[in-house]
């Protein structure tokens, strides 16, 4: 366990802290870009989108009479939800020109909100866990608009005494990446897992010595997932499969062992939050340490070997998230601080270029004659047939035209990425397009579309709006 015999030139997870935003905020999480960040405020209700090229605060979410508990992103950024303790959730429309941005829902319920999520397809499909232990999905579209309860059920080779029992209060939930199931953890150390399109039960998952369930994570590609449990150990499990719903509503009874068990042996602290890297590589823990502001790193491509520990200073760590793209960690402090950590590399000219030389002061370089010039770059006779074609065969350069063809040549668009085509994320999931659960969520699409942009809102026009 110990972080220095790691190889540095193979770190990709981060190790230092890049810049803090005084944010005032209780948690903060990456948007799908990696562009922006929300944070929540600690007890006033109001949230803010920070954005992160530069580090200030683009619009401020003001509509709650109480703190905020949790926060999430719709697929392309265009909206955010908030859920409160005053009973509400508010869908945010950032594509509105107004600070605050103008509000799409509000949903209210019957007790106050412990948390909630957009559906992964379809942002106007919402998952609500309330205080008081229940969870439901609510469809805003027209065809299927209502709230539906997910309810725990039991079969026929239960007891009397057991179906009697009071069902077990529902303390995390969260939509596995392919958005066809929902995961609810419970206090007694489960998890339920229902269909999203039948809202019926499809698995009961007991793990064993877990106690009550504080936390999920998913990797990307959704093959595995995390929790975080009252017994301060973090489980990493593979993701299931699970039959389509039947007429019967059958479901699964299946006990889940875990691959890997992570843990602190020496202080024998609890954990705040789980978060995985893009990849699904690394493993972040945030924890419960109240002298310390610690984030543990495990890599889980190396049989979940502990991989480093970031010390993040003396305010202890209260919510942790991985950026969706690169190497870069969001946590909050209990001050209100936001940490964003990054992997500094130290730049290496001189593996681009043998003759290159690295000095400690500037030197003034004088440049020769044509060194820059296209031709310059030929060899001699490649130089003397480029001059004759300039000017059509009489062997002296028409300036004009090499004039010309240099600029064009500057013009073209050079590729630094060495002409690799933009990542699609070979890590999310594949989804059937012909598969039911994926047609449900796919009809009446929403309108979170790819290359929506963020008005400007002009200083005078933010101030106003503080």
């Amino acid at each position: 366990m110990n972080g220095s015999l790691i190889n540095p030139f193979t770190i990709t997870h981060p190790t230092a802290v890049q810049t803090s935003l005084q944010a005032g905020a209780s948690f903060a999480k990456f948007d799908p870009s990696g562009k922006y960040v929300v944070a929540a405020g600690k007890g006033d209700g109001s949230a803010a989108v920070w954005d992160l090229s530069t580090r200030a605060a683009v619009r401020w979410l003001e509509g709650h009479v109480k703190s905020v508990t949790s926060v999430d992103w719709s697929r392309n950024s265009r909206y955010v939800l908030t859920s409160s303790k005053d009973w509400n959730i508010s869908v945010w429309d950032l594509a509105s020109d107004l600070d605050s941005p103008q509000r799409r829902d509000v949903i209210r319920f019957d007790a106050p909100v412990q948390s909630a999520s957009f559906h992964p397809r379809n942002c106007r499909i919402l998952l609500v866990l309330l205080a008081t232990g229940e969870a439901y999905i609510v469809d805003q579209r027209k065809k299927y608009r209502g709230r539906v309860e997910l309810l725990e059920v039991f079969d026929d080779s239960d007891d009397e005494a057991q179906m009697g029992r009071a069902r077990s209060a529902m303390t995390v939930a969260q939509f596995e990446p392919s958005g066809k199931h929902a995961f609810i953890g419970t206090s007694s150390g489960s998890i339920l897992v229902f269909n999203a399109r039948t809202k019926t039960m499809v698995a009961r998952h007991k793990i064993t010595g877990a106690g009550a369930m504080k936390g999920l994570d998913f990797t990307k590609n959704g093959r595995r997932f995390v929790t975080n449990s009252s017994d301060r150990t973090i489980r990493q499990f593979q993701m299931p499969t699970y039959p389509p719903p039947n007429a019967e509503r059958e479901f699964i009874e299946q006990e889940l062992d875990p691959t890997h068990r992570f843990n602190d042996p020496i202080n024998k602290i609890a954990w705040h939050a789980v978060s995985y890297s893009p990849d699904g590589e690394w493993l972040s823990g945030g924890a419960a340490d109240p002298a310390a502001h610690k984030i543990y790193i495990w890599d889980i491509s190396n049989d979940g070997q502990f991989a480093s520990a970031l010390d993040g200073g003396r305010e202890p760590l209260v919510h942790v998230h991985w950026h969706p793209r690169k190497s870069s960690i969001a946590s909050t402090t209990n001050q209100g601080n936001i940490l964003i950590w990054h992997c500094p590399t130290p730049e290496r000219w001189g593996a681009f270029a043998g003759g290159f030389e690295e000095v400690d002061e500037n030197v003034v370089y004088e440049e020769k004659e044509d060194e820059f010039d296209i031709v310059s770059g030929l060899t001699p006779f490649v130089s003397w047939v480029f001059a004759l074609e300039c000017v059509g065969g009489t062997g002296e350069e028409d300036e004009s035209e090499l004039a010309m063809r240099k600029k064009k040549q500057e013009d073209e668009e050079v590729d630094v990425m060495g002409g690799v085509m933009e990542e699609e994320d070979a890590n999310v999931i594949s989804m059937d397009v012909d598969d039911e659960d994926v047609e449900w969520a796919d009809d009446e699409p929403d309108d979170d579309l790819k290359g929506w942009k963020m008005p400007i809102v002009m200083e005078d026009e933010f101030e106003d709006g503080l």
